[in-house]
């Protein structure tokens, strides 16, 4: 609004001014025709003196009037130059001049050779023409027309004049105006903002609290779940101990078992020659031997869970006592340590036909064990999980971005289906086919290692596509910003 009311005003001074000009050309016509009218009068009073005494005095002021009359209506012609009627006029006032002044010079001559007669004769004929009244006409009808547009003209400025004024007056009463609502504004802003920082002061004072507070809450909670896990983890061993030892026990009375069985056929048969003596393994027939198979065959099933569920109850205790474990941060070449990894693997990857590519890596200052689990356990994972009969390429490289170190390990083998990307993270799961081995730990516990590092990790993959895993760790790790929160 202000804007606009600026520029109206601009455009309303500029046209008083323009308006204002006008006026004062028209003045200026005005004053220029009477002042050809005057020269044109003492051009005829000073001819006619002239006529009636023969002054000298008389002729020369009549030579200066008629000199200066041709100056004059070029004046008066450049004044009216926008006007064309006024034009008009000053040419007829031109001739008319013109034609005067040259009977005034034949009479001025006529006086001259001393012929009073014909003086006599052309002042006759200069009355009958009355070309001074011509004039006087023509030059009051240039200044009648320079009048109306006088009026006109004044009218238009004194219009132009007032409503710039008004638009000034409007434009600085609301200039006031939003000078007063900014004032209000501003006020009510400097309030809201003083008690935004009252408010801001006061959660400070109780943030650090607050956040003391709640960080030993999840200690104390983290701390009972790691006491809990080691406690379940360490009391389901024994009653699997006993288990196991049961199951010794039990498969050593099934050889006793179906030795007898095997010994009690035999006899009833009357073959005693088919009883084996010593620890010879008992002959069998028909449903005995059917029933040892299935013996045996549940044996197995029973030692293969207890070995799985001894597994998982080891990777418990590891994962619980991995987590009392305090990081310390320690300077690490990157790529020395890859290469001590490769090396340790060497052997699966040649069995796989699997090559190794360590691009340039940015060093860290990291906890070194928890680095080597990470990549040991995603170079062993591309590793294992490459496509049988497809030569084998896993790449290990890295960048430098924001402060962060970003790591990326992928390869050509099997891929992931990408709804099971989230899948892969969690405890005890496993995606795509089962056929390696393995207790669904190994990326859990990888995630769990890299977000206590202060990082994060993505996978990016498809079916018979390879996988590509990326990690992001602080290039310098210190034992403040995660190692507590563990």
């Amino acid at each position: 609004m202000l804007v606009a009311i600026s520029a109206a005003s601009v455009l309303l001074v500029n046209k008083a001014r323009e308006d204002s000009a006008w006026v004062v050309h028209t003045i200026e016509v005005e004053n220029q025709t009477n002042a050809l009218l005057l020269e044109s009068r003492r051009a005829e009073s000073s001819a006619r003196g002239y006529l009636l005494t023969s002054g000298a005095e008389f002729l020369k002021q009549y030579q200066e009037a008629s000199a200066a009359i041709p100056s004059e209506l070029d004046k008066l012609e450049s004044l009216t130059a926008d006007n064309s009627s006024q034009q008009a006029n000053l040419g007829r006032l031109r001739d008319t001049i013109k034609a005067h002044l040259g009977q005034v010079a034949r009479e001025i001559d006529a006086i001259k050779r001393g012929d009073t007669a014909g003086a006599a004769a052309l002042l006759r004929t200069a009355a009958t023409a009355d070309t001074a009244e011509t004039i006087q006409k023509l030059a009051e009808a240039m200044l009648a027309e320079e009048n109306r547009l006088f009026i006109e003209r004044s009218t238009n400025a004194d219009r132009t004049q007032r409503l710039s004024s008004t638009v000034t007056i409007a434009g600085s009463s609301l200039v006031v105006a939003f000078a007063g609502l900014s004032i209000v504004l501003l006020r009510r802003s400097a309030q809201a903002r003083d008690a935004a920082e009252a408010a801001l002061r006061d959660a400070n004072l109780n943030l650090e609290a607050t956040v003391d507070e709640r960080t030993a809450d999840l200690r104390e909670a983290n701390d009972e779940i790691q006491r809990f896990a080691y406690i379940v983890s360490h009391d389901l061993r024994s009653p699997l101990v006993n288990i196991m030892g049961f199951t010794s026990e039990l498969e050593e009375l099934r050889r006793d078992i179906f030795k007898r069985l095997a010994a009690l056929g035999s006899g009833a048969a009357g073959s005693p020659e088919r009883v084996t003596s010593g620890d010879a393994k008992p002959v069998l027939e028909g449903e005995d031997q059917s029933l040892a198979q299935d013996f045996a065959e549940a044996l197995g099933f029973i030692k293969s869970s207890i070995g799985k569920m001894d597994r998982l109850i080891s990777a418990i205790l590891s994962l619980t006592r991995e987590g009392r474990r305090q990081f310390e941060p320690v300077p690490i070449d990157m790529r020395q340590l890859i290469e001590n990894i490769v090396t340790t693997l060497a052997h699966q990857a040649a069995e796989a036909e699997a090559g190794i590519e360590i691009g340039n890596l940015p060093n860290l200052i990291s906890d070194r064990l928890a680095l080597e689990q990470i990549f040991s356990n995603l170079i062993d994972n591309a590793i294992k999980y490459l496509k049988p009969g497809v030569p084998g390429v896993i790449s290990v490289k890295g960048r430098t971005k924001l402060g962060f170190a970003i790591f990326e390990v992928a390869d050509n083998g099997r891929g992931i289906d990408p709804k099971d990307h989230q899948r892969i993270f969690d405890l005890f799961r496993r995606a795509g086919t089962q056929d390696k081995p393995g207790q669904g730990i190994g990326l859990a516990h990888v995630r769990a290692l890299v977000r206590r590092l202060g990082g994060t990790m993505s996978v990016s993959s498809e079916l018979n596509q390879g996988s590509a895993f990326t990690i992001t760790l602080p290039l310098h790790w210190t034992t403040s910003n995660r190692n507590r929160d563990a």
